[in-house]
């Protein structure tokens, strides 16, 4: 981690490097002033495209994976837990091709101190809706 740190440029050890999974898929978090919902922007990337030039349904899983986490961790509201993804079901609503960024809005719709309900809208640069995604997170303590 502290190799990271330094590769970016972070001094401040307090300061919240994302995790590689996130910074391999070029995703920022744009939004998370509120406990349970997070919003993150992701590039359509050519790189994650399938033989017939579509975004690779794996890539939009992940990216909503990402999402859905860190909003049940802000759903713990200054508890240092992490966040176990038990289950998850995506539905591809729409193609996406390389070019532009995606939006992916998550939220908690529900949860207690030990797990959390949540789903995830990934829409394209238009405002369509490409894929809807729901999951469970189970907390545990972190140190």
């Amino acid at each position: 981690m502290a190799a990271v740190r330094y590769l970016l440029g972070v001094a401040d050890p307090r300061v919240q490097v994302p995790p590689n999974c996130d910074l391999t898929l070029g995703m920022i978090c744009i939004e998370k002033s509120e406990p349970g919902h997070t919003t993150w922007r992701m590039p359509a990337d050519e790189r994650f495209t399938n033989p017939v030039g579509l975004i690779q349904g794996g890539f939009l899983a992940a990216c909503c994976d990402s999402a859905m986490g860190a909003s049940a961790v802000t759903w713990a509201q200054g508890k240092k837990v992490f966040s176990s993804n038990a289950e998850m079901k995506i539905s591809f609503l729409a193609p996406v091709r390389a070019g532009g960024m995606l939006t992916c809005a998550a939220r908690v719709v529900s949860g207690g101190s030990r797990v959390a309900f949540v789903e995830a809208d990934l829409t394209d640069d238009a405002g369509r809706l490409v894929a809807r995604s729901s999951s469970t997170y189970l907390f545990s303590p972190r140190s």
